[in-house]
């Protein structure tokens, strides 16, 4: 559970599913439920441990959970696991403590597990905001009138512009984190940390929040409609073409395949992953691949299409976006591609961080007919469906 000290370990994610999610309604701890095709707790880990500015993933769950968190995370296996408390408050030290016990860090970012769909813009901003200040959360404005009651009765209305929602990951300097939850005396659970980081004499800082990191809780949250209003589905396609060429490479989604010529471009030229780079980037609206790398551009020449699929995936992901699909057609003559398909859905699976099942790469000719039937070029054709929340 505990690794020896990493000095190069600078950042950490705490993610807290020690939870029970009474009331949820559900029969099943809610962090492990599924929601948008995932474990809820499985989008927090790969969004947290797919961002560059977050070294290393700890997950607090409640004991006798194990087995639903190593169901709900295989096969990854980078993660560290730490038995929670009885409150959330113990829950997080417990955390801080293991993290501490493992060489510590400078910064940490505690996380609830039932806020799943993690933009990248947000932990921009807080790691960002990390540099001047000891902590930083993620509000939101209220936009309802707000009330306060009287048992059941109306008993007066709030300042609603004095209000804001707080939402997770908050993101602490963490020795002073830790220091505060070994003073803290406040009595009564906290709810945040930021609760205890304040009571410890530190200021908090705020940066904008994100409707996609909703807090799945009630019954509703759970149930088809409430699934539907939260989601959008979208889709993009993409189409490419590249001549063959003699001394060249051939590069086709990511695999390089032994051929008596290969593809110009001014990148690798994968036509495969130039259509499918396309279609992420179009279901985001984000332009298209020449708006990103343009062909003008030095850096780019001889470049591995690769690079140019990833950076689409986190524009996905930093939107809210969840890749649910990609389906891919290449049309030409030569070579074969039956011999190398599940080489290269191994491949675009890994780069896009997807199971296998969810990526489909099918091949066509177009009976001697135009240049790929001449055997000039090879096309390619890509469709990628997302699931984007908030």
């Amino acid at each position: 559970m505990v690794t020896s000290p990493n000095p190069s370990v600078q950042t950490h994610a705490l993610i807290v599913a020690a939870g029970v999610g009474a009331r949820s309604g559900l029969d099943r701890p809610k962090q492990f439920e599924t929601i948008a095709g995932k474990p809820m707790i499985r989008h927090s880990v790969e969004r947290l441990s797919s961002h560059p500015g977050i070294d290393q993933i700890w997950i607090v769950v409640a004991k006798g959970q194990e087995a639903f968190v190593d169901q709900a995370l295989a096969p990854l296996s980078s993660c560290k696991i730490v038995i929670g408390g009885a409150t959330r408050q113990q829950s997080v030290y417990n955390g801080l403590t293991e993290i501490r016990r493992a060489g510590g860090g400078k910064y940490v970012l505690v996380h609830d597990a039932a806020r799943p769909f993690v933009p990248d813009i947000v932990v921009d901003q807080l790691l960002e905001r990390l540099k001047s200040a000891p902590a930083v959360i993620p509000i939101l404005p209220c936009v309802d009138t707000m009330v306060q009651l009287d048992r059941d009765q109306l008993d007066r209305t709030v300042d609603r512009n004095s209000l804001w929602r707080v939402q997770t990951p908050q993101a602490f300097d963490f020795p002073k984190l830790v220091a505060a939850h070994e003073n803290y005396s406040g009595g009564k659970d906290a709810s945040d940390d930021a609760q205890i980081f304040q009571a410890a004499g530190h200021a908090v800082s705020t940066v904008a929040g994100d409707e996609a990191l909703k807090k799945y809780t009630l019954p509703a949250d759970f149930a088809a409609k409430g699934s539907e209003y939260m989601a959008q589905t979208r889709t993009g396609m993409g189409f490419d073409v590249h001549r063959l060429a003699a001394g060249e490479e051939l590069w086709l989604g990511g695999v390089k395949i032994d051929h008596d010529k290969g593809l110009a471009g001014h990148s690798d030229a994968d036509v495969l992953l130039h259509a499918l780079t396309d279609a992420l980037l179009g279901t985001i609206a984000a332009g298209d691949i020449g708006d990103h790398f343009p062909p003008s551009d030095p850096q780019w020449r001889g470049a591995a299409s690769s690079r140019f699929l990833e950076h689409a995936a986190a524009l996905v992901a930093g939107r809210g976006g969840q890749i649910q699909n990609v389906d891919m057609t290449i049309i030409c003559e030569a070579p074969k591609i039956k011999p190398h398909r599940d080489a290269i859905r191994e491949k675009i699976a890994s780069l896009l961080k997807l199971d296998q099942n969810q990526v489909s790469v099918k091949a066509t000719t177009t009976e001697g007919l135009g240049f790929t039937g001449r055997k000039e070029g090879i096309a390619a054709q890509a469709i990628a469906t997302i699931i984007l929340e908030g």
